[in-house]
């Protein structure tokens, strides 16, 4: 019964959500700083994760040897997850730093940033995706506005069932709304852990793979800080969320972006957008999708 009204819900809220399009919207509530070991664990080369300040910051090395990463201790569905990360600095080109949510299946759901490295004076590629039922093909890619290896900028996902934001610091730089009445899958029954790690993609990441990782410029290191997770913890197996309806990213006014959001992701998109899937005249049509999420 609970799986079926959970379908009913996801089926219904696209149409409640186009109703409100144009009301107050709001940012999400402001993270909580804690320490890395209450809501991550290590999950390979646990060398190579260094801890300061008790925990509150850690640095991801990347060497020839090894890459490394961490995730979640616990699986949500639905919530709000911030980190705040300071990117390779120098000659980063063929490292890849990702922060992304994962569910545990062959169709799984997954939220993805993945910050592409590059040759020193070139620019970061933010590049941003989202998997739904195992499907993916949705890339976005940006630079961003400052240099995101001189200082931590913090990196957020709000997640409900109406929509799944994309926010550096305080700007929006994506919307994915839920449009399954479209036909498109929407992640809404499969908990998601929280995972992070700083490897070498030197195949596909800096120009399709012309830009080999340097290795004399190593090690490589990544830092974080701000560990917050805000979200409804369920079990891997879990459809639903006990609490749906009731926490505050479930309220109306996180049901859409607000009019400034809206013109601060217009100017993302006109100053700092280098791909967009729904633009890309070789995926014509465009997904269906992509004119609710505004992208054309």
């Amino acid at each position: 019964m609970a799986s079926s009204f959970s379908s009913y819900l996801c089926l219904c809220l696209p149409l409640l959500a186009l109703a409100i399009v144009g009301t107050n919207g709001a940012p999400p509530r402001k993270p909580i700083d804690v320490p890395f070991q209450k809501n991550y664990v290590p999950t390979w080369a646990y060398d190579h994760i260094k801890y300061f300040n008790g925990g509150n910051e850690i640095s991801l090395v990347l060497d020839k040897s090894t890459g490394t990463g961490f995730q979640s201790k616990g699986s949500y569905l639905f919530g709000h997850f911030s980190m705040q990360i300071k990117m390779v600095p120098g000659d980063s080109a063929g490292t890849v730093t990702a922060y992304y949510l994962s569910s545990q299946n062959s169709e799984h759901d997954e939220v993805d940033f993945e910050f592409l490295g590059n040759r020193s004076g070139q620019p970061y590629i933010l590049q941003t995706n989202v998997f739904t039922g195992g499907k993916g093909d949705r890339e976005q890619r940006i630079y961003l506005w400052f240099d995101p290896t001189k200082d931590y900028h913090s990196y957020s996902i709000l997640w409900n069932m109406y929509q799944i934001v994309f926010f550096v610091d305080s700007v929006p730089i994506r919307v994915f709304k839920n449009s399954k009445d479209l036909g498109v899958r929407f992640p809404f029954n499969q908990p998601m852990k929280l995972y992070s790690s700083l490897w070498n993609a030197d195949d596909w990441a800096t120009r399709g793979g012309l830009e080999k990782t340097d290795w004399s410029k190593g090690p490589f290191v990544a830092s974080y800080r701000g560990f917050h997770i805000d979200g409804c913890e369920s079990s891997v197996e879990a459809k639903f969320c006990a609490s749906q309806g009731m926490r505050w990213w479930d309220q109306k006014e996180f049901q859409d972006l607000d009019s400034w959001q809206y013109r601060r992701l217009l100017w993302v998109r006109k100053k700092y957008t280098i791909y967009n899937y729904c633009t890309d005249p070789k995926r014509s049509p465009a997904a269906p999708e992509c004119r609710r999420d505004r992208d054309i």
